[in-house]
């Protein structure tokens, strides 16, 4: 089925971030056509008027051209924190590439996150910005298990995408998110990803709100032999997976040569090759560690 889209205007494209690492939020779209089964985003569904599931969307972005871009130069701009800015409409429409070439020369440092291979195009024009970051999310090898969970390209293309951006010189991240317990085979990942991204983040999976029934029916109907597992971890609150995986990957990354930190290290580091491996798994320290972060800076 194809999505409903529409073109609206909005008074401003870029928005107060309340995220430890940016300044601004990004969205050149409202909702998202690659439909993940998992997608926490889905709650902007409230926001938008919309009856259809979200999903089944998308809302094109018309902005005033941005008033003097260079005062966000030196600032943080997420690109990408509840759509993916390069969605296959973004073929059509361009809005994120317009966002670009209005900021193109601002000194904005700008992150973006994706699942599609579309963001070669505007290779060049990213690498005009300081200190521009990629990242794709990446949490299976699988093909089939990745079509289970959304309509985005391939991770083959995702991959090659990292690595041209990579060998191009723009800092990559390859974001391992969400971690399926007993499905996501973590190390297989950084494995095939270590040589071609500077930072390597490990989220765990979250079920709250609509997709927590959508996800566990899929498991019991998928992977029934993994239902106690996520009972547990789901509905008991049970953390104890995470913290073996958490030690059994440390251990990894010692083994490979890489550093591993946690979410509250990362915030003070830089990142360059060889890759540092991220730790994110426990959603309500980076909270934390976002406060403590804007309170220092208050």
């Amino acid at each position: 089925m194809e999505p409903i889209i529409q073109e609206i205007e909005v008074k401003s494209i870029l928005t107060k971030s309340n995220l430890p690492v940016s300044d601004y939020s990004v969205n050149p779209y409202v909702g998202c056509t690659h439909n993940c089964r998992y997608c926490y985003a889905s709650f902007m569904k409230r926001f938008t008027g919309h009856p259809e599931p979200w999903g089944t969307f998308l809302d094109v972005k018309y902005w005033p051209e941005i008033c003097r871009p260079e005062r966000y130069a030196g600032k943080e701009l997420f690109i990408g924190s509840v759509t993916d800015p390069y969605l296959p409409q973004e073929e059509t429409f361009g809005r994120t590439r317009a966002l670009l070439e209005q900021l193109v020369g601002s000194g904005a440092r700008i992150s973006i996150a994706t699942k599609s291979d579309l963001v070669l195009r505007d290779l060049e024009l990213i690498k005009t910005f300081p200190d521009a970051r990629v990242s794709w999310s990446v949490n299976t090898l699988d093909e089939i298990f990745k079509n289970d969970m959304d309509n985005a390209v391939s991770i083959e293309r995702r991959l090659a995408a990292m690595k041209t951006f990579h060998d191009a010189g723009v800092r990559t991240t390859c974001f391992v998110s969400p971690i399926f317990p007993g499905i996501t085979d973590v190390k297989a990942i950084i494995d095939r990803v270590k040589g071609q991204c500077n930072l390597i983040w490990l989220e765990n999976l979250n079920l709250r709100g609509n997709y927590k029934t959508v996800i566990m029916n899929y498991i019991q109907e998928k992977y029934p032999q993994l239902l106690p597992l996520y009972q547990e971890i789901y509905h008991e609150g049970n953390r104890t997976y995470w913290e073996l995986l958490d030690g059994e990957l440390k251990r990894y990354a010692a083994e490979i040569g890489l550093d591993y930190v946690t979410n509250d290290d990362s915030m003070k580091r830089s990142f360059d090759a060889p890759p540092v491996i991220v730790n994110y798994f426990y959603h309500e320290q980076i909270k934390k560690s976002a406060r403590k972060d804007r309170d220092s800076r208050a």
